[in-house]
């Protein structure tokens, strides 16, 4: 007997009991259902019914919004049985049928965001179609509800509902690409940066690997994403001050060489420490006029106030929002550090 030979029958009633009523033709043939057995069962107001190709739903209703993504992701599991490298095979058995068996599958696009919990998501029962990430030689063609979406290297999924998705910047470049309401997309970008699911540049990066800043509507989302993204990085700095007892410094500030040229804008400044803090907020889109120098205008700026004397600290958004306690340990040690070190330049300070 090998791991392909079916097992006795069984009465089909305890199929129906199953935690979940969606089963491959393989998961069935591990439970003892042949076949004929299976397309008896899903004659013309049987019990049962082929959802989609090989999966099948072990009651004659509509899906719930849960059984459509196993649907889903049953249907881009099919296929020859995997092998660990002990060779014991990783394909779902008996035991446990939901598991995945192919970790580089997942629920990706829209259906991915409304399980990451995105207020602009539509429900998942509101959506005709849901989309599944693969490796690109996966030989798989969308039908039904289910849309194949491929990858030449699929992210490491996540988890959200019980079931693997994509991280967020993959699901919304996946989600943008079947898009063309400027609305929508500008909703979801923004919702992705205001409520801390991922950094701006993360959304960047996904959107030009998935080749989507040529259309217009995105790159103004973009835009705006970028603008909501600085917002938010504002405001926890101003919390981080708050919260940590750190003293107030003069906020959005310009320096200058008395007389002479214009040093650059800062986020805050403790003039009597001589320490400046930057917010790095930068996503350059490409193709932009002027994106490519923002890294070496930062550089410049940053060297030539440290020959000045003046400490700078240099914050990322990411850093803010996973590591805020640590970052103001930094904040108060260069502050501290001040009474140590040769006095800085003569600048003035003026509001930007």
């Amino acid at each position: 007997m090998n791991h392909d030979t079916p097992l006795s029958p069984r009465p089909l009633s305890h199929l129906a009991e199953a935690h979940h009523r969606v089963l491959t033709t393989a998961q069935l043939r591990a439970h003892g259902v042949s076949a004929a057995e299976t397309s008896a069962q899903c004659r013309p107001g049987g019990p049962w019914q082929q959802f989609l190709p090989g999966v099948y739903l072990l009651h004659p209703g509509p899906p719930t919004g849960e059984e459509r993504l196993r649907a889903v992701l049953a249907y881009a599991t099919r296929g020859p049985v995997p092998r660990r490298r002990d060779g014991v095979p990783a394909q779902p058995t008996a035991r446990e049928p939901h598991r995945p068996a192919r970790a580089e599958v997942m629920i990706t696009g829209l259906a991915a965001l409304a399980l990451h919990g995105f207020a602009a998501a539509p429900a998942l029962l509101a959506l005709d179609v849901i989309d599944v990430l693969v490796p690109r030689l996966r030989r798989l063609r969308s039908t039904g509800c289910a849309r194949i979406v491929k990858a030449a290297e699929p992210p490491a999924p996540e988890t959200a509902g019980g079931v693997p998705v994509a991280p967020v910047p993959r699901a919304l470049a996946d989600a943008v690409a079947q898009l063309s309401d400027a609305f929508a997309v500008q909703r979801l970008l923004t919702e992705a940066v205001r409520d801390g699911h991922c950094e701006p540049a993360a959304v960047v990066r996904a959107l030009t690997g998935a080749r989507l800043l040529t259309r217009p509507h995105v790159v103004d989302a973009v835009d705006s994403l970028l603008a909501e993204g600085r917002s938010v990085a504002e405001d926890r700095l101003y919390r981080m001050v708050a919260e940590h007892g750190l003293p107030d410094p003069v906020w959005n500030v310009d320096l200058r060489l008395p007389g002479g040229p214009h040093l650059g804008g800062l986020d805050a400044y403790w003039p009597d420490h001589a320490v400046a803090l930057e917010l790095d907020t930068r996503a350059p889109l490409p193709g932009r006029p002027g994106d490519e120098t923002l890294g070496v205008e930062y550089t410049r700026k940053r060297e030539h106030l440290e020959r000045l004397g003046i400490t700078v600290v240099h914050l990322t958004p990411r850093k803010l929002r996973d590591a805020m306690d640590q970052q103001a340990t930094v904040v108060r040690t260069a502050l501290m550090a001040a009474a140590d070190r040769d006095p800085a330049a003569y600048v003035v300070v003026l509001p930007r």
